[in-house]
C-alpha cells in the first residue's frame, strides 16, 4: 500500500509543503501541512465532500488530525491547512515512518532549516 493523505474519505491529496518542529526534549512535535490546491475542493463534486479531518493512511494504519482549517483570501479559497500534534518518542517514530513513505511516493526531499 502506497502511503497517502486525505482531507475527504476517498479523495487522495498532496501536501504542498510540510514544516515539521519538535521541543529540544523531543517529548512533544508538531506537523503543519499545507494543501495550496485540495483535490477534494476542486471538481464537480467539491461542493459535497465533507472535511472531518486529515487521514495518513499507509500498510501499518491510519493517524488522524480533526485540526483542520481552511485559508481564505478576499473570499476565495487559498488552501487547507492541518496540524497534527506528536507525544512520545512512540509517536514520533511512527509518523517519521509514515513521511519517508510519503515523501518516497510524491517525490518529496526533506530540507532542513
Amino acid at each position: 500500500m502506497t502511503a497517502k493523505i486525505q482531507l475527504a474519505i476517498g479523495i487522495d491529496e498532496e501536501a504542498s509543503d510540510v514544516k515539521i518542529t519538535r521541543s529540544k526534549d523531543g517529548d512533544t512535535s508538531v506537523a503543519v501541512f499545507f494543501f495550496e490546491s485540495p483535490n477534494c475542493m476542486s471538481g464537480a463534486d467539491a461542493g459535497n465532500n465533507e472535511i472531518l479531518g486529515m487521514y495518513m493512511i499507509d500498510e501499518e494504519g491510519q493517524m488522524v488530525t480533526r485540526n483542520v482549517n481552511a485559508k481564505f483570501i478576499n473570499g476565495k479559497s487559498a488552501g487547507i491547512e492541518a496540524i497534527h500534534k506528536l507525544n512520545g518518542q512512540s509517536e514520533w517514530e511512527r509518523f517519521l515512518r509514515f513521511m519517508n513513505r510519503y515523501a518516497e511516493a510524491n517525490g518529496m526531499s526533506l530540507n532542513k532549516a
